[in-house]
């Protein structure tokens, strides 16, 4: 069949199109605005384009058999700072996809859209989004409701996904991780906030094995629900000389959840692979090989990134002529 990676060139979409080609049973192409890279490094059949193009993309659905969306302004900071643009690419691009494409939809949303809340939850929980981020996520998600769509809302996600797309240090695990490498010190404020965590290859293949199933509706999607301060020793493990300063706060991070993912385990089989160690060991390697050759370029992260250039979404298809 032939997929098409909306996003295919971020953190998930590079884990995506490795699995889809050495798979080889698909004929894939990927979609993309490339907003934090310059160019398209992999052989993969490739279009740069702008999901609010629709022009553009339309001719590329047309000749999809099935559509993997990773296509977003992804992160509640980077979100805060482009609110607008945010509502556009997270929301209302969902929205004329649901209206115009009739065939198989593997979306992506995120566990944040429950917001703070003590139990361990599952899909009938009441969604309660806090950032702008969130309510995108789950209005794209009511969008999709009665189409053929699965519909994943995805843990916090950690580890190296491929060799090429853009890895992300704004994540708790690889957040810790280059802290305790550069820094050998981490700073843990409140702590006990928890987060479902998911190896972002985890991710990744769900998306793929899911492709030709006939499975609809939200699904949770972690491995495990983690206490920053738990990880925080955690990645001590692999830095014997870490020092972990905690700093006790009365009011926890409004990003406080558990999800449980039995359904998707029951339902559609999913077991995850990837071990939060096996995430820190990756972007270890990545720090101690000198694969990045500087981890701090703001491109790594998401919200410092987009701050440095506040006209940037509006004007991504000009810097690149193609």
């Amino acid at each position: 069949m032939n997929v098409l990676v909306v996003g295919g060139a971020g953190y998930v979409g590079g884990a995506v199109t490795d699995m889809l080609e050495a798979g080889g049973q698909h004929a894939v192409r990927v979609f993309d605005a490339l907003l934090y890279e310059e160019s398209y490094r992999k052989q993969v059949d490739f279009v740069y384009g702008d999901i609010r193009d629709t022009g553009r993309l339309t001719p590329h659905l047309e000749w999809s058999d099935a559509v993997i969306w990773l296509a977003a302004l992804v992160g509640d900071g980077a979100c805060a700072l482009h609110p607008e643009v945010s509502v556009a690419i997270n929301q209302e691009c969902v929205r004329w996809l649901a209206e115009h494409y009739d065939k198989r939809i593997v979306f992506m949303s995120t566990c944040s859209v429950y917001g703070a809340q003590e139990a361990v939850l599952d899909e009938s929980a009441p969604a309660d989004p806090l950032s702008v981020y969130a309510t995108t996520k789950l209005a794209a998600e009511k969008y999709l409701a009665d189409r053929n769509a699965i519909v994943f809302r995805l843990g916090t996600l950690f580890g190296v996904g491929d060799l090429f797309a853009r890895i992300r240090m704004d994540l708790v695990v690889n957040t810790l991780t280059v802290r305790a490498h550069q820094k050998h010190k981490i700073n843990v404020f409140g702590g006990d906030q928890f987060r479902p965590l998911l190896h972002v290859r985890d991710a990744a293949r769900a998306a793929v094995e899911n492709l030709q199933t006939s499975h609809t509706g939200v699904f949770n999607l972690q491995r495990q629900n983690v206490r920053i301060m738990d990880l925080a020793y955690q990645v001590r493990n692999h830095f014997p000389d870490l020092v972990i300063e905690h700093t006790p706060m009365k009011f926890q991070d409004a990003r406080n959840y558990r999800v449980s993912s039995e359904k998707a385990r029951t339902v559609l089989g999913f077991k995850p692979q990837g071990s939060i160690d096996e995430g820190i060991e990756e972007v270890k390697f990545l720090l101690e090989s000198r694969r990045l050759k500087n981890v701090d370029n703001p491109r790594y992260t998401n919200q410092v990134y987009l701050s440095m250039f506040n006209t940037h979404l509006d004007d991504v298809g000009e810097r690149h002529d193609q």
